[in-house]
């Protein structure tokens, strides 16, 4: 069974102490500032030869998912 503690919310995580520092090495780390210039120009790049077909729909949310991603991981950092 779950108790209410066991999944904080994010206003939780938030506040606590020394989160926002670990946050902010992990968007200033090569590896993620890399992940997210790539999705992020995924995302642009779809936009920019236009959504004509399913493929262009399905590279929208493969970019999308991959940008979700890497936002929640900054996000669920304790």
């Amino acid at each position: 069974m779950l108790s209410e503690n066991a999944n904080p919310d994010l206003s939780d995580i938030a506040s606590r102490p020394g989160t926002d520092q670990t946050r902010m090495r992990k968007m200033m780390s090569v590896g993620w500032m890399g992940q997210t210039v790539a999705s992020l120009c995924w995302i642009v790049s779809v936009f920019a030869y236009g959504i004509t077909t399913t493929g262009d729909l399905l590279q929208l949310c493969a970019a999308s998912s991959w940008m979700i991603s890497n936002i929640a991981g900054i996000v669920s950092l304790e």
